[in-house]
């Protein structure tokens, strides 16, 4: 954030455009803000089960709507238009946020309460990933859909089959290839929508849209590639390249729909090394944790990797918002005083209160 806030030293947009885009980036922030306030493992487990019984709201909402139940809570404009089941934001969004919920309560179904708790959990992972898989369309969540279930397997596996997890997310692609329209169909969109983007320039497209995106992106961070062009820029800087291009491009708002490309315009080489020095601060907390807590966060970081390369995951609300609380949630719950950490052998050790995520 001080680098961001740096930036508006040399930014060339309006203030107000500036302080929008700082203030999206601030969500950030709700990471070291709710591991600083949780600061008890009772406190911890408080908060991860209020935001357990949100998830398993949303998804029963989600299936109330596929069987045709009206809901006077479903805000989505996807929902009201008919062209998806999303409760609150879009398909896309959603479609990524259930398959990491899913994840998370594979990993900590053993630690649900009640006799019935893990029951419960895996009829939720089951329900939630037949949303993503064969009711959503967003294809971002089925990439980290088969992500998270691959590093699941990885996990469950013995360790000397663990080479198998090199066929088990083929093969898994192959299954929903032959049995999900929704992924069949996308995936073809996805081969149809690049050949017209490289032959024809095409960006009316999904696919084109992005590699368009994209590319003007890579040619802004060309011209200025060590510090960028300053928080909030990315609009000016694409429609100024876009512009050379075609003279008769209306300007647009919006993002590049890649988080990374966002950082590095606005802030050059140094602004994707510090969004990878967040994931691996995280990754570095998560290695001192109990296996289950340990392992739902990085699905969450596996996650978020991914979905920042097709989206701008943690710029935008709503779904950065979640990516932010479950992050600093899965944090409290695994650092907190009173949960030991373990390493694969089953040795505890006490959890250091010195973490990498409070000094991120």
């Amino acid at each position: 954030m001080l680098a961001f806030t740096l930036s508006l030293s040399w930014v060339e947009v309006t203030w107000a455009e500036a302080f929008k885009a700082l203030s999206k980036h601030g969500k950030l922030l709700l990471i070291p803000i709710i591991v600083g306030m949780i600061r008890t493992r009772q406190e911890a487990l408080l908060a991860f089960a209020c935001f357990g019984a949100a998830q398993i709201f949303l998804l029963a909402s989600t299936w109330l709507l596929v069987a045709g139940i009206p809901i006077p809570w479903a805000l989505s404009r996807e929902h009201a238009s008919m062209s998806s089941h999303a409760v609150f934001s879009s398909y896309l969004d959603q479609s990524i946020m259930t398959s990491i919920a899913a994840a998370v309560a594979w990993h900590l179904r053993d630690h649900m309460p009640g006799r019935q708790g893990k029951l419960i959990a895996i009829i939720a992972i089951i329900a939630a990933f037949i949303c993503v898989f064969f009711i959503f369309k967003g294809r971002t969540g089925h990439v980290v859909a088969i992500a998270v279930i691959s590093l699941a397997s990885f996990w469950e596996l013995p360790k000397r089959f663990r080479w198998a997890i090199l066929l088990i997310a083929p093969l898994l692609l192959l299954i929903l290839l032959a049995g999900s329209s929704k992924v069949r169909d996308r995936l073809e969109e996805v081969r149809v929508e690049t050949l017209a983007f490289d032959h024809k320039d095409d960006v009316r497209t999904s696919t084109g849209i992005r590699l368009n995106l994209w590319q003007r992106s890579l040619q802004a961070m060309g011209e200025r590639p060590l510090i960028g062009y300053g928080v909030g820029s990315w609009e000016m800087q694409y429609n100024r390249m876009q512009k050379k291009s075609f003279p008769e491009h209306q300007p647009i708002k919006g993002n590049p729909h890649q988080e990374y490309l966002l950082w590095g315009v606005e802030l050059g080489v140094v602004g994707i090394a510090l969004i990878l020095s967040i994931f691996i601060a995280i990754y570095k907390d998560a290695t001192g944790m109990l296996a289950p807590h340990r392992r739902a966060l990085l699905s969450v970081l596996l996650g978020l990797a991914l979905a920042c390369l097709f989206n701008c995951s943690l710029y935008d609300a709503l779904i950065g918002d979640f990516f932010c609380l479950t992050l600093g949630l899965l944090l409290a719950l695994g650092l907190r005083p009173g949960s030991n950490t373990s390493d694969e052998h089953g040795k505890h050790h006490p959890s250091s209160p010195n973490t990498q995520a409070l000094t991120a």
